[in-house]
């Protein structure tokens, strides 16, 4: 005696189950992006309780060897973008800055100096920018309370 069974096709197909994928995949991508840390030079930055909402597109870092280097943002249209860090004396840093300037003077600059590198650098750097015009933030990290 033969049994059938009657199975019926359905014609449509359910999203659900990729959706709820896409979904994961997308809150795990989110969640790794911000733990990515943008600065290629490790510095120690000082600490501060105030913080600026300004994204500078432009860096400059002074490591605890007090070296000059130089960050300019890939998504910038202005000047050429170089997003490797570039070694610089203070005159080529001068130079570099005069140059962006020109090229964008509303450009914000951001200094990022170890906690370890002498005052009269930070306020070299600081002059500079001053003598070109320029917005610099100078860069810190929050400062943690302690309960």
């Amino acid at each position: 005696m033969a049994l059938k069974r009657n199975f019926q096709s359905l014609d449509t197909f359910s999203m659900s189950s990729m959706t709820d994928v896409i979904f994961l995949l997308l809150i795990f991508f989110m969640v790794t992006s911000t733990i990515i840390f943008p600065a290629a030079i490790d510095v120690n930055l000082p600490q501060s309780s105030e913080q600026t909402s300004e994204k500078p597109v432009t860096e400059i870092y002074i490591d605890s060897d007090s070296k000059y280097y130089l960050v300019v943002d890939r998504n910038d249209s202005v000047v050429e973008a170089n997003t490797a860090p570039r070694e610089l004396s203070l005159d080529q840093l001068t130079a570099e800055l005069s140059i962006i300037h020109q090229a964008d003077s509303t450009r914000a600059v951001a200094l990022y100096a170890d906690s370890v590198v002498d005052y009269g650098q930070v306020v070299n750097v600081l002059d500079m920018a001053a003598r070109n015009d320029m917005h610099i933030v100078l860069a810190t990290k929050a400062k943690t309370v302690k309960k």
